[in-house]
């Protein structure tokens, strides 16, 4: 199996530059699934229904998300309903959403787990054992050696790696989001889990992390608040493909992706 996992799509900008390259990735690489952390997607901030949408049709399969999921509550009964898009794992069953969920294409099954780190984040259950409790459910409800993705929505790259090694031959694939900020220490754990601390933004690279330096810059200068806008300039498409053992679920390969 072989999935492309696209880092957190940052606004119009992020969602044009994905449906300008997935052609030619899907060529290059013939994904069986595409999966993207839409939490920015509208606006730079939360989803909404047209966004959803927008993405199903360029050929996303699956959406996990992290803290900005919740900045549109608009979005929040397509949450409760769709579970092509899921939230972090750990927020309180009484959010709206599912922290994570199954999806199916041309017979192939992938489970997505989505958890949210509590370093520098607002204070949330335990993703540890959110996850735990995902992974058992998942156990009792499936068939043995599901492929999984797990994404690891967090700012401390310390506390990302703890969670790759404590999921370790557990879940096919432990992917970071959130900083906007790929980072190069891809790799496959001892027992067959990929990792990369951050897949990146998908967006544009021009400004402060997906947002215009001139609407960020006067925040740092004086304290006051700004509205923030999303940044248009030096558009880029950062990813990872991740390839998955059919029979063992276990990864056997990370390649990172940056496509302008």
């Amino acid at each position: 199996m072989r999935i492309l996992f696209v880092g957190d799509i940052a606004g119009r900008p992020g969602r044009n530059v994905l449906a300008s390259s997935l052609p030619d990735l899907n060529a290059k690489y013939a994904f069986d699934f595409v999966v993207v952390n839409c939490e920015n997607a509208a606006a730079g901030k939360g989803m909404t229904d047209s966004v959803f949408d927008q993405l199903l049709k360029i050929g996303v399969h699956g959406m996990t998300s992290g803290n900005h999921i919740w900045d549109k509550n608009i979005f929040y009964p397509t949450l409760r309903e769709d579970t092509r898009v899921i939230r972090p794992a750990n927020y309180p069953p009484i959010c709206p959403g599912f922290g994570y969920t199954v999806i199916e294409r041309n017979g192939k099954r992938l489970a997505l787990l989505n958890l949210q780190g509590r370093v520098f984040m607002p204070p949330i259950d335990c993703p540890f054992r959110a996850a735990d409790a995902a992974l058992a459910d998942l156990a009792e409800k499936e068939a043995p050696n599901l492929p999984i993705i797990a994404d690891f929505h967090a700012e401390a790259t310390s506390e990302k790696k703890a969670l790759a090694l404590y999921l370790d031959g557990r879940v096919s694939a432990v992917v970071g989001t959130h900083t906007h900020v790929q980072t190069a220490d891809e790799q496959v754990l001892p027992g067959g889990t990929a990792f990369i601390s951050d897949v990146g933004m998908t967006g544009g690279h021009g400004g402060i992390i997906g947002v215009a330096s001139e609407t960020v810059l006067p925040r740092y200068l004086t304290g006051l608040p700004a509205k923030f806008e999303v940044c248009d300039k030096d558009v880029k498409l950062n990813a990872v493909v991740i390839d998955i053992d059919d029979e063992t679920a276990r990864a056997v390969n990370i390649t990172r992706v940056q496509t302008p």
